[in-house]
């Protein structure tokens, strides 16, 4: 792609990014009560107005507002709550946290400053996608999903590091660079982790088992480094985000099969089901990477893009990437709405029909209203029954519809030979 339109496509991008910013601004204000929170009636119009985010929310109960420096002096009690500076994300994303509120006094502003922080890694994914996939990378840049979860929560930073970890090694051949860029990724989010196995067997097939072994480990000092300092100075608010996603509970938060399969034994008090979900759950989440990793060194597929002929052992690095976190949204305990964040590049990176973009975007957008609108109808019991409303019922289409794409794209992203890497 030229640079003219790699320009464009980046401006769009932004485009993009102002209307996610705007859908999220319309819980904010006008005006705000002495802890800076949105008043009026900001509990109920965050889902009456499907305008909520994490960002906003989060302007109270981590400290945020008291812009306390995170993990440092935190931990999380017997009740499964987080207390001090503790958040329930790593280390890089709790100080985005953290720098976000620097220079405000509201969570309006909160939301505002975060957003200016996070709007770059949208952008520097924009250019990153189109420099490898060309206009077919409108599909990060004008996608339903930006507007919805951009400024959501703080993914675009992971996402950002996958991309760019993807860049490197395709277009540049400099795998430590791309493992280093995982382990980077893994201290905003804990997903970018999942493609450093698959880097790995790519490395082996190219260059060797030394070169393979040195992308892992490359991958882990990153990661030990960016944490080392968090884990020396607040050992207990550090472990804190790691207890907090272990012992979280599968409820009508967490959005997931698990809850909505076994219901009514997915009943957050019921231990017993909580427990072998909680060892489940990750078995057949590392039984997904073991097949996904398997049919790759099996096929060994070609990575040329256009159905060109190259190296016929070259390992799927992408393909199996995907195939790995279609397996993870699948089977993990709990789903949040901006994980859709998480896949859409694979969306644009793998050649996939565009009926499965168009699908899983439809199914995000009904899972999502329906999530929002629902929660509205359980604070305001409307109706009594909250399991048989209209948008419990789109939970359900969302959830089960979410669910057989990601089981049907697993398969896809496996059979697919060829990637849409633009060649240089």
């Amino acid at each position: 792609m030229r640079a003219a339109g790699l320009a464009l496509l980046v401006l769009l991008c932004g485009c993009t990014l102002v209307l996610g910013y705007a859908n999220k601004a319309r819980c904010t204000g006008p005006t705000y009560d002495a802890q800076g929170r949105t008043t009026p009636s900001y509990q109920v119009r965050r889902y009456r107005d499907v305008c909520y985010s994490d960002i906003q929310h989060l302007w109270l109960g981590r400290q945020v507002d008291r812009h306390v420096f995170p993990y440092v002096d935190g931990g999380i009690d017997s009740y499964g709550e987080l207390t001090g500076g503790a958040v329930e994300y790593p280390v890089l994303t709790g100080l985005l946290m953290w720098a976000g509120a620097w220079f405000a006094d509201n969570d309006g502003q909160y939301l505002f400053f975060s957003a200016l922080l996070l709007a770059p890694f949208g952008l520097l994914t924009g250019f990153l996608l189109g420099k490898l996939a060309r206009w077919r990378a409108l599909v990060w840049a004008l996608g339903p999903p930006l507007v919805l979860y951009a400024f959501h929560n703080w993914d675009l930073p992971a996402v950002a590091c996958s991309v760019a970890a993807f860049y490197c090694v395709l277009r540049k051949d400099r795998p430590l660079v791309a493992a280093a860029l995982l382990g980077l990724g893994f201290a905003f989010k804990f997903y970018p982790a999942i493609f450093v196995l698959p880097l790995a067997f790519h490395v082996l097939r190219r260059r060797g088992s030394l070169d393979a072994v040195r992308v892992v480990l490359v991958s882990a000092v990153v990661a030990v480094l960016v944490n080392l300092p968090f884990v020396l100075v607040g050992p207990q608010g550090w472990a804190a985000s790691l207890t907090f996603q272990v012992i979280r509970p599968v409820d009508i938060t967490a959005n997931s099969i698990w809850f909505w399969w076994f219901r009514p034994l997915s009943d957050p008090a019921n231990t017993v089901f909580q427990s072998v979900v909680g060892v489940l759950s990750p078995v057949l989440i590392l039984a997904s990477f073991a097949v996904a990793l398997a049919v790759g060194w099996r096929r060994r597929c070609d990575l040329a893009p256009h159905g060109t002929r190259g190296n016929s052992t070259d390992f799927p690095l992408l393909q199996v990437s995907g195939a790995m976190l279609c397996g993870f949204l699948l089977l993990y305990k709990v789903d949040s709405p901006q994980y859709t964040l998480w896949l859409l590049p694979f969306l644009v990176l793998l050649p996939v029909h565009w009926g499965w973009v168009a699908g899983y975007f439809a199914v995000d957008v009904v899972l999502y209203l329906g999530v929002f609108r629902w929660y509205y109808a359980i604070e305001n019991r409307l109706p009594d029954d909250i399991y048989n409303n209209v948008a419990a019922q789109a939970v359900v289409a969302g959830v089960w519809g979410r669910a057989a794409l990601l089981a049907s794209l697993f398969v896809v992203f496996l059979k697919t030979e060829r990637t849409s890497v633009a060649v240089t």
